[in-house]
């Protein structure tokens, strides 16, 4: 594999969208013939203190440009934070004051170091180039977009087609983001699939300044541990970095196997071929230890999981099981499989295979911890290895394979 394929491979993980791929392409084959690192940038607006695991799919993919060598610059927009993004929103935003904006900074210093190299890491303030432009330069840069492609984006269109009113300084924002382009002469900028219309802003500034645009790359908004709507305090949603590790554990064990797919995907670098192969109580233990570590020390990740499985799974399945059941090689019939329907009637805690079958179909089967509703779903069984049923609200089994 070429040098340029590793890159591309690494950076391409989990992304939405490149604008443009090309572009993306020449850039890293430049980079690499003449040992220029990329300048690779994503902006935070310090609205609140802390940061949740929303924020970090940003900085992980920071953290792959730098570790592949690529100087990363963590924008606080301190200033923008003071106008208030107005994506996504219906009505204008209460604007911070300046001293909550910079109470809030601090602590995104000291978050983001548990995931980036603080050596490697420029932090820059875009306050520095805003608080000194004139109001010639502001007229300047103003100069460069119109009110129509404003209108363009849905939540300005929205809200003036529903005459809601939109006030002059929030156009202002995706301005100075893009400007934020120019004045660090970003190659590439990353953000949200919700950022895409101010990132475009910087690529436009940017040639109109007389620089090459930047790269474009989207991240997805990730799924708070609802599975359903973006990650957000405001929805009680968030897994927060500074969460104690018994909170943090326990809230990323909540989540649904798909959604602790989509979490490896965009918060580790772990294969996920070998995720998907293995047994998802496990994987998801696996996850939820390894961001505790990430953010609290890999002692505090081995003490989290402990005190879950003590906690959780001590509590919900007792010491001394209904039934301890042994199934043979006889026991299975593809490979190592076996329905869960006669999986469930071998332990003869229900009646028969029809009522094993009910039961399954109304959702009441577990088999460590995870609901199972489909009948005609089959277990694969490794040898040695204990399963964990409980079957209906009060009665549990044991189940070991021995060949």
């Amino acid at each position: 594999m070429s040098e340029l394929s590793r890159q591309l491979d690494k950076i391409l993980r989990g992304v939405v969208e490149v604008i443009q791929q090309a572009e993306l392409e020449s850039k890293l084959l430049r980079s690499l013939k003449e040992h220029r690192p990329l300048r690779v940038k994503a902006g935070f607006d310090p609205t609140a203190p802390d940061l949740h695991l929303g924020h970090t799919v940003l900085i992980q993919k920071l953290k792959h440009f730098q570790e592949l060598g690529h100087q990363v610059i963590f924008l606080i927009g301190d200033f923008t934070g003071m106008i208030g993004d107005p994506t996504g929103q219906s009505e204008t935003r209460v604007a911070l004051s300046k001293e909550k904006v910079l109470e809030n900074a601090e602590t995104y210093e000291r978050q983001i170091f548990k995931i980036l190299d603080p050596a490697k890491t420029l932090v820059e303030f875009n306050s520095r180039w805003m608080n000194t432009m004139t109001a010639e330069g502001l007229i300047h840069l103003s100069a460069h977009y119109n009110v129509a492609r404003m209108l363009e984006r849905d939540d300005f269109h929205k809200r003036y087609h529903d005459q809601k009113p939109i006030s002059i300084h929030e156009f202002m924002y995706p301005l100075v983001q893009g400007y934020d382009s120019v004045a660090l002469k970003s190659d590439i900028e990353l953000g949200g699939t919700d950022q895409k219309f101010n990132l475009l802003v910087g690529r436009d500034l940017q040639r109109a300044y007389g620089q090459e645009p930047q790269v474009v790359i989207t991240m997805p908004l990730l799924e708070g541990t609802d599975g359903v709507r973006k990650m957000s305090k405001s929805l009680g949603n968030y897994v927060a970095l500074e969460d104690q590790p018994n909170d943090m554990f326990g809230k990323l064990m909540s989540i649904s196997d798909a959604l602790m797919l989509r979490y490896y995907e965009l918060l580790t670098t772990e294969d996920l071929a070998v995720v998907k192969a293995a047994h998802p109580m496990e994987m998801k233990q696996q996850l939820a230890g390894l961001m505790v570590a990430q953010y609290h020390g890999i002692e505090a990740g081995r003490q989290a999981r402990v005190a879950f499985q003590q906690k959780f799974q001590e509590r919900e399945f007792p010491s001394d099981p209904d039934v301890r059941l042994t199934l043979t090689k006889t026991d299975l019939r593809e490979g190592q499989t076996i329905s869960l329907v006669d999986l469930v009637a071998k332990t003869k805690l229900v009646p028969s295979k029809s009522e094993a079958r009910r039961l399954i179909i109304q959702g009441g089967l577990e088999i460590d911890e995870q609901k199972q509703s489909d009948a005609n779903a089959m277990l694969s069984m490794v040898p040695g290895r204990s399963y964990r049923l409980k079957i209906g609200r009060r009665k549990f089994a044991l189940v070991e394979l021995s060949l």
